[in-house]
Formats: C-alpha cells, sequence, structure tokens
C-alpha cells in the first residue's frame, strides 16, 4: 500500500463496480471485522461482493471474476485482502 493512500472502504468499491459493471444488483459487504486476529485483518481489507450484471452474460466464472479485479485493481493494490466474488447474469438467478 502506498504512503498515505487509506484501505478502500465499501463505498468506493460499490461505486467502482457501478460505473464499470453497471450491475442490475449489486451488494458489498466488508467482511474485515470477522477476520480480527489475521494478518490482513485491518479495516477495509476483506469484502465479499455479490452482483448481477449483463455484461457477464456468456462469460466464465472466471472470466466474470476478472472483470471484477480489473475495475478493482487500483483499489486492490490499496489494501483489499481478500475479494469473495459472486457474480451472475441476469439469466442465471
Amino acid at each position: 500500500m502506498t504512503a498515505g493512500a487509506a484501505f478502500p472502504s465499501a463505498a468506493e468499491i460499490e461505486v467502482r463496480l457501478r460505473a464499470t459493471l453497471q450491475p442490475s444488483d449489486l451488494q458489498v459487504q466488508d467482511d474485515s471485522a470477522a477476520h480480527a486476529g489475521h494478518a490482513g485483518a485491518a479495516s477495509g481489507s476483506h469484502f465479499t461482493v455479490r452482483l448481477t450484471s449483463e455484461r457477464f452474460t456468456g462469460l466464465s466464472r472466471l472470466a466474470r471474476h476478472r472483470l471484477v479485479y480489473d475495475a478493482l485493481s487500483d483499489l486492490m493494490a490499496r489494501g483489499i485482502h481478500a475479494l469473495a466474488i459472486e457474480a451472475r447474469s441476469p439469466a442465471d438467478r
């Protein structure tokens, strides 16, 4: 993490994913408190992301996760230690 940069927040992640993937449904949960005592458990370091987007239609699970990671790449560098992703297309519902 670069000096002076704060850990990313759930709100920052939500804004970024809405802008890049235009999800019809999005939930971002900060799970950091559940990892107290873990080496990477600083606030803002563990998240669960659940989203549904047309952008995922026809893509494999791996390709969907890559889109999410690409959208969050600079936030990942700021200290996201763990990211659980549930990425669905509207047809998966």
